[in-house]
């Protein structure tokens, strides 16, 4: 156990835990791939089980609280994770970066606890297919994600508004799920939107920050087979909730992290996403959902 938490904490090399452990390095390999199999069966359903509609509540009412962006219940990315080349894997792992990795894709909420992952997509996919294939986002697709019903928002009375995550370009709008608009000849309103859609957005980039910094094996490429690297990717991740739900965090540790983001791609969106983002920008803009600061910020 000592063994794997200085790999997790450290990122020494297999040959550093040989010498300090006195480990053969397939036995620290090992060691390591049964602890990490181990940490996420007995925490993943205690730190980061499915929220059921009174949860979602609570988490879009901190985003509101800390982020001021009503009906969000969650901040959605994904990151590239860098390894060794996989055997026999061509370039399916080779991203636009040019280097071999793998994807953590998250969902968190804004006190920068993962809520839902998917690790080990292939590097060269985009954010959108890893999304499109992802348990969450297959959730989102079939509504099975019990999220609350439509609710207005603050200070208005109508209308009836969806609970969405925000994302960046590379996710396709939806119903549920909101991005920025173009850069290109905005207006003050949109330029305000994607202003608060990034504040909302900017806890999931936060959380990786989180992450990367405590567990520092993720500085550095992951010179593990790609099952072990999965399988130790995601002990870090539930261990990070539940030292945050213990400890807290600094975050001064969460303002540099090695995480790579994925190239945006060019998806389009449905209408009914496009009505629902006119919806937030027209709030964002009135008296009741304006804040004192947002024009001075853009």
């Amino acid at each position: 156990l000592f063994s794997l938490f200085r790999y997790l904490g450290t990122g020494q090399s297999l040959a550093s835990l040989h010498f300090a452990f006195l480990l053969g390095k397939s036995t620290a390999s090992v060691i390591i791939r049964e602890t990490c199999v181990a940490i996420w069966d007995a925490l993943h359903a205690a730190v980061m089980g499915q929220p059921h509609k009174e949860q979602w509540k609570e988490i879009a009412d901190v985003f509101q609280q800390t982020c001021q962006f009503p009906n969000c219940a969650g901040a959605i990315d994904g990151k590239h994770i860098r390894i060794k080349k996989p055997v026999r894997s061509g370039s399916q792992y080779y991203n636009y970066k040019k280097y071999f990795s793998f994807v953590l894709f998250a969902m968190c909420d804004a006190n920068y606890s993962f809520r839902y992952i998917d690790v080990g997509s292939y590097g060269s996919r985009s954010d959108s297919a890893v999304f499109a294939h992802s348990e969450f986002g297959k959730l989102l697709h079939d509504k099975a994600l019990d999220l609350p019903e439509h609710t207005a928002l603050p200070g208005t009375t109508s209308p009836a508004m969806p609970f969405v995550f925000v994302a960046d370009e590379a996710i396709a709008l939806g119903e549920n799920l909101m991005r920025p608009y173009s850069s290109r000849g905005l207006s003050l309103a949109r330029r305000v939107f994607n202003y608060r859609l990034t504040r909302a957005r900017r806890v999931v980039e936060c959380a990786f920050g989180i992450l990367a910094n405590k567990w520092r094996f993720l500085h550095t490429p992951i010179h593990l087979k790609l099952e072990t690297a999965i399988s130790a990717v995601k002990a870090a991740c539930v261990l990070h909730n539940f030292v945050r739900a213990r400890d807290g965090f600094n975050f001064e540790d969460s303002l540099t992290h090695s995480l790579h983001s994925h190239r945006p791609s060019v998806v389009r969106g449905h209408r009914q996403g496009a009505a629902v983002r006119e919806q937030f920008t027209a709030y964002f803009m009135s008296p009741d959902g304006a804040l004192p600061w947002q024009l001075d910020a853009i």
